[in-house]
């Protein structure tokens, strides 16, 4: 099994095909790496963060294994049918010889996963006597009265272990023989099962200390341990996010990197706990909640197309914070941390987005006229309403590729808050819960 998926991992790097697709952010880093452990036949675990693709990544593998293998027709190891290795298919091969009945299985079907929970048992993962099997006349030594657990039913595939520090020390200990020696044993008797298995398991760096430990022993026949990373660069974080998120509304590219921005401000600041990390799932529920939000204005104001708006970043803090675990000695400062590290990465963004524009025109319009009024309350063409009639208006849409009313009024609306952020113009709430520039 390990030689299929070296095999099919070879012939993909030959073709140029990517391995490893929906993966952002690892390939000159993580993805190197997992590629050698695979050719060189290791079982891996993965150690990183919460958040950073881990489990992602493992479920890529069954890519790697062939689309179709036939298998002995209702075997429960999923046996090839010229090497059976359970007592039951060799009895059957013997008996039935070329009439042995065969099916197909698919490479989705050859990939197990499960999550190291405190409550799971040897029985799961290995195997127990099956007392059914016994009651029917068996004898207790027999082979057959064995029911096999999630690693000798994965024969021929891969098996995914999340979170393994979880796992109780004494169960891990029952995987020793599976990874060594390839065998497994059971209620006193060990059954001789060639088990071709790739094992990989995922787990977080502090879980050693925090919630358990993988023994010394099971750590020693893992033979790549591999270090995953969030994403090095703003362009892979906003990719992720554009992957991941399911967005009803239409969501400006500036306001996904704006979350993103944010994101890896979370996990440079000292206020943060960075032992626990701020996960990519902070970003992409970030820009669900936006986009909701503009959802939201749409149906109370009766808006044809829902398109999310800077004023829709501050309900990222209300709903996320709990999120983002601090430091001890930032307790009562977490609404103004978030706050602050918001605004930075919305500054950032419009450096970035719109440098080089002269806003004078805009800022000596706003000072000399009427205050522009935004909020959750007020329209798309409302806020165009009271913007002056100036070629700057039209710059900074082109710049920011908008066509619609929407993404007009959203471009204008960064454009505003930049103005803020930098002091040129003033930002105040009225009484309605509306932002008020002027």
């Amino acid at each position: 099994m390990k030689d299929e998926i070296r095999a099919n991992l070879l012939d993909a790097l030959r073709e140029g095909r990517d391995p490893w697709p929906g993966i952002k952010g690892f390939d000159d880093t993580v993805a190197p790496q997992f590629e050698r452990a695979l050719i060189a036949g290791h079982d891996i675990v993965l150690l990183g963060e919460r958040g950073q693709g881990k489990t992602r990544l493992l479920r890529t593998l069954p890519l790697l294994l062939d689309e179709w293998t036939p298998v002995i027709a209702g075997s429960e190891l999923g046996e090839h049918p010229y090497e059976p290795v359970a007592p039951e298919s060799k009895r059957r091969a013997a008996e039935l010889g070329d009439d042995l009945p065969i099916e197909w299985r698919h490479r989705s079907e050859r990939y197990s996963e499960k999550l190291a929970t405190p409550d799971t048992s040897v029985a799961d993962l290995v195997g127990d006597v099956d007392p059914v099997k016994v009651a029917e006349g068996r004898s207790l030594g027999d082979p057959e009265t064995i029911h096999f657990g999630l690693v000798p039913r994965a024969h021929r595939g891969v098996v995914a272990i999340n979170e393994l520090p979880d796992l109780a020390e004494r169960i891990q200990v029952a995987l020793l023989n599976v990874m060594e020696e390839r065998d497994i044993q059971v209620r006193g008797y060990t059954l001789r099962l060639p088990i071709d298995v790739l094992l990989v398991a995922s787990a977080n760096p502090e879980d050693y200390t925090n919630r358990g430990r993988i023994i010394t022993p099971l750590k020693d026949r893992f033979g790549a341990e591999i270090r995953t990373h969030y994403p090095l660069d703003l362009a892979d974080e906003v990719a992720v996010v554009e992957q991941e998120a399911h967005l009803d509304a239409v969501v400006p590219g500036y306001l996904l990197e704006i979350l993103s921005r944010f994101t890896r401000l979370l996990r440079e600041s000292s206020s943060v706990d960075q032992r626990s990390g701020v996960s990519a799932r902070f970003a992409i529920a970030a820009a669900e909640t936006v986009s909701a939000s503009a959802v939201h204005r749409a149906a109370v104001l009766g808006e044809d197309e829902p398109v999310a708006r800077p004023v829709d970043l501050d309900t990222v803090i209300d709903v996320l914070r709990g999120k983002v675990e601090f430091e001890s000695g930032e307790e009562g400062r977490e609404l103004e941390v978030l706050g602050h590290l918001l605004r930075r990465a919305t500054a950032e963004t419009v450096r970035d987005r719109l440098g080089g524009i002269d806003f004078a025109p805009l800022v000596d319009a706003v000072e000399h006229g009427d205050p522009v009024v935004t909020g959750e309350r007020v329209t798309a063409k409302a806020l165009l309403a009271e913007l002056p009639d100036l070629p700057i208006v039209s710059d900074v849409a082109e710049r920011l590729g908008a066509g619609t009313d929407g993404e007009r009024a959203a471009a204008l609306e960064l454009a505003l808050e930049g103005l803020y952020l930098a002091r040129r113009i003033s930002k105040d709430a009225d009484s309605e819960g509306g932002t008020v520039y002027s």
